[in-house]
């Protein structure tokens, strides 16, 4: 399944709603969600703990819109808006975290 979160972490649940009910799949950060994937954050601990039963992925181009490019966290992938279809495509389900 492909959880899709696009809330920041620092103001909303859905990143931790989502890392404490998925136990696999793959997680996409989107928009405002892109900070939990950079480093020093406070959910950075959370992020890496996930990683081990999930694949994190960011959007690069809201990464780079926000000027946090060189601040991923090691493991993390980036997608383009291509990327973005294919993950969709690949996974059967699809969850949007509001």
């Amino acid at each position: 399944m492909l959880h899709i979160i696009n809330k920041s972490p620092l103001g909303n649940c859905s990143l931790d709603s989502c890392l404490h009910i998925a136990e696999s799949g793959d997680i996409l950060l989107i928009e405002d969600a892109v900070y939990a994937a950079t480093k020093g954050n406070a959910v950075e601990g959370k992020v890496r703990a996930a990683m081990s039963r999930l694949k994190i992925h960011v959007l690069l181009p809201d990464l780079e819109a926000r000027g946090l490019a060189d601040r991923i966290i090691e493991g993390v992938s980036t997608a383009d808006y291509g990327g973005f279809v294919d993950l969709v495509a690949a996974n059967k389900n699809c969850q949007s975290w509001l």
